[in-house]
């Protein structure tokens, strides 16, 4: 049997949640225009674009494994080449969040969207390098980085409406505060 076939169920779960929950960032997005939040392209590189990118992650590497592969040697390079190309990607994230000056990330920010995608990546690459030795142990790997590029995606996508929502709240409340009376001049 193809050690892939086992793991069949697993990617459909996780392909289609990633596919699925693409379309909560869209809707991010929109309330952001809907806030007028502060945002330039760094800050939207830095927050918006990655969560998308960790949903086609998921996505994608579900996609991977899900192919009918003939031996284990195409998905091993497969999977390590994106583990390359997402390790380089959060350096990106990271350069971007440095940059942007709309909003000042706190340590919960680094860690979901730069330290837990770097070491998922990595997970990745080394996997993908290991995959043709220990096919058993580096698919578990593969299907928890999956998992967790996919509860990435999540988290990031759940504190944007949440930051959104009280910049929202805090922008209506200072609209609907009395005026400050001019000072009176003696």
């Amino acid at each position: 049997m193809h050690p892939f076939g086992a793991w069949e169920s697993f990617y459909v779960i996780v392909g289609s949640s990633a596919a699925a929950l693409t379309g909560l960032q869209f809707v991010v997005i929109v309330l952001s225009t809907e806030v007028n939040a502060q945002a330039n392209v760094h800050t939207t590189s830095a927050f918006g674009t990655p969560t998308i990118v960790h949903f086609c992650a998921a996505l994608l590497v579900s996609a991977m494994l899900s192919a009918p592969w003939h031996s284990i040697a195409g998905p091993a390079m497969a999977i390590a080449a994106f583990g390359v190309t997402g390790i380089a990607y959060t350096l990106t994230v990271v350069r971007h969040a440095r940059r942007q000056t709309a909003y000042a990330p706190v340590l919960e920010d680094w860690i979901w969207h730069t330290v837990i995608p770097f070491i998922t990546y990595t997970a990745l690459l080394t996997s993908g390098i290991l995959m043709q030795r220990d096919a058993e142990h580096a698919l578990f790997v593969v299907g928890g980085s999956a998992l967790l590029l996919l509860f990435v995606g999540i988290h990031n996508a759940w504190d944007s409406v949440t930051y959104l929502s009280m910049s929202r709240r805090r922008g209506k409340d200072e609209a609907d505060a009395p005026a400050e009376p001019a000072p009176k001049s003696e």
